[in-house]
């Protein structure tokens, strides 16, 4: 079995390079072979990012990926997400259930094994980190594959790497029975084109034996 593997768009790089060129992106990570595409753009207003999520979800038909939002529930039923991410303190799973339509993917980023105590049911996967050190958040800790490997071990609910998460450090993330990873820099710092031989070696360098899929 494949690893799940999660683009995280990074706000920063759409602000220099522009909404046209998001979408650009999302759709050749998709064709690529990525799996979920999380719309992480917190700088753009509301009305704005409803209709990029809904761009984004338009580029990626015809592919097995599918878009996420962060954190922001009213903007991804409106732009027709395929499913939300939640911040570790954000809301419950549960009120998303209540009003999302079958089959919408709900995820929550933990920061340790204390944070499992608290999720409560209704998610589909867990972003875990940071485990290496990232370039995106310099100044925290990496808690290491050992923590990760912790994570893992205390749910049965799939859990993705994110922080430092490269083809180098993808075997140790394997290595911890990881369903998969999570990264921004991966997919923002490389030209378009380049995508496919991302995902490739990605892939490629996670242990495949390893891991737990989402269903």
């Amino acid at each position: 079995m494949r690893p799940v593997i999660c683009m995280i768009t990074d706000g920063r790089v759409t602000a220099a390079r522009g909404r046209d060129a998001l979408v650009e992106r999302v759709a050749a990570a998709a064709r690529a072979g990525v799996d979920l595409v999380q719309v992480r753009e917190q700088e753009i207003d509301d009305r704005v990012l409803t209709a990029v999520v809904a761009d984004c979800v338009g580029a990626v038909g015809g592919t097995r990926a599918r878009v996420i939002v962060n954190d922001r529930l009213d903007v991804a039923l409106a732009g027709g997400a395929h499913g939300l991410h939640l911040k570790s303190a954000s809301y419950a799973a549960a009120r998303v259930r209540a009003v999302a339509p079958a089959g919408f993917l709900i995820g929550r980023s933990v920061h340790s094994v204390d944070d499992l105590v608290h999720l409560g049911a209704g998610l589909d996967y867990l972003i875990f980190g940071t485990v290496f050190r990232t370039s995106s958040k310099p100044a925290r800790t990496p808690a290491g594959p050992a923590a990760l490997a912790e994570v893992v071990g205390a749910t049965l609910i799939p859990v993705l790497a994110i922080g430092g998460v490269t083809a180098e450090t993808a075997g140790l993330i394997a290595g911890t029975g990881a369903a998969g990873v999570a990264a921004i820099s991966q997919f923002a710092d490389c030209a378009t084109a380049a995508l496919p031989s991302v995902v490739e070696s990605l892939t490629r360098s996670f242990d495949a034996s390893q891991n737990r899929t989402l269903t």
